[in-house]
């Protein structure tokens, strides 16, 4: 039997900037362009402060006609809010829809593509004119 392909909500904390809340939407998009094959429904989501919320993105991944939904927390690392927040209000979220399952993926971490990132930060920082940021 062929499994149905998951939805994945990708959740950031969520901020009063709004070009940090429009950062996440990048993410959630260059990340669908990518991967559009793997995953069925791709949905951004804020833990706190701005829209879509976890909840209103699990509503909005049902209603697509998602089962199966993976989040994927936008964090480096297991701190409270990957331990306790968002558990808790995907929880909440998914009791609307007993119909549903869900999984919590864990935080970005450590990995070599980080360090390549960081690196590539870096070698650009070397390369700038500002003596400041940005």
């Amino acid at each position: 039997m062929r499994r149905n392909k998951p939805a994945i909500l990708i959740v950031d904390h969520g901020s009063r900037s709004v070009e940090s809340n429009l950062l996440l939407h990048e993410i959630v998009e260059r990340f669908a362009q990518r991967f559009t094959d793997e995953y069925s429904i791709i949905e951004p989501a804020h833990m706190e402060i701005a829209e879509p919320s976890i909840s209103t993105a699990y509503a909005s991944a049902v209603r697509g006609g998602a089962t199966d939904v993976i989040v994927c927390p936008f964090f480096l690392g297991p701190g409270k809010h990957w331990q306790e927040d968002i558990p808790r209000l995907v929880r909440e979220a998914a009791a609307k829809f007993p119909h549903t399952t869900f999984r919590l993926a864990a935080p970005l971490g450590v990995n070599d593509l980080m360090l390549e990132l960081i690196h590539l930060r870096i070698e650009e920082c070397m390369e700038s004119k500002v003596g400041d940021h940005v």
